[in-house]
């Protein structure tokens, strides 16, 4: 597994490799972002920002959105993955925004958590993203770079995964690191095709020598 300072050079890394990585979820409120993200679950941003303009223009806030019935809701956000589940999760969370928060979005994680529909990452994002909160989102993206560049152990759970990049990366620099991985995992390693040969990363990366069939990082 990498040391602390092979983690912070890797990142250092793909910092130059994607220097402009930014949110891409476009939303203007913390509401809006967070209803955002929750619709990004097994779904892409791009696939998000083109139903939000519609979604946020007839409900821009959760004293509409709650108003709204789950069917309203749908017809919004049916080209989204999952869209019933959503739009159920959309609305109870709304309600109950209105019931304990006074329809504002809360700045804790706990907080966040008792939002119907917002797990750990979803809470994670929005404190990082909406608020300034140093926080690291574990995504698919995260959770791929780091086992194949063996951060992490290859068995480790989301959790284990966010507590070792926080215990790894200085905490002014987690907001930063966890937009950058999702860049490199989005732009250079793949999922499905990787692009090994050309990664600057390739001589510290067990898998990718796997792959390539070349000897083994230790």
């Amino acid at each position: 597994m990498l040391t602390k300072q092979q983690i912070q050079a890797a990142v250092a890394v793909m910092s130059k490799m994607f220097p402009d990585a930014q949110p891409s979820l476009d939303a203007r409120t913390p509401f809006q972002y967070m209803i955002s993200v929750m619709l990004s679950a097994q779904a892409t941003d791009i696939s998000v920002n083109k139903v939000t303009p519609q979604l946020f223009k007839d409900y821009p806030d959760p004293q509409t959105m709650a108003a709204a019935s789950e069917v309203a809701l749908q017809a919004d956000i049916h080209s989204i993955g999952l869209y019933r589940n959503k739009a159920k999760h959309m609305k109870a969370a709304s309600e109950a925004l209105l019931r304990d928060f006074n329809g504002v979005v809360p700045h804790t994680r706990n907080e966040l958590m008792r939002l119907p529909g917002v797990g750990r990452k979803t809470a994670d994002v929005v404190l990082a993203d909406a608020f300034g909160i140093p926080a690291f989102a574990v995504d698919t993206h995260v959770t791929r770079v780091t086992k194949r560049l063996r951060m992490v152990p290859q068995k480790a759970t989301v959790l284990e995964i966010e507590q070792r990049m926080m215990q790894m990366m200085p905490e002014a620099q987690w907001v930063a690191t966890h937009h950058t991985m999702i860049y490199f995992g989005r732009y250079q390693c793949l999922a499905r095709a990787p692009k090994c040969e050309q990664c600057p990363l390739l001589d510290i990366c067990a898998e990718g020598q796997q792959r390539l069939g070349l000897k083994q990082a230790n």
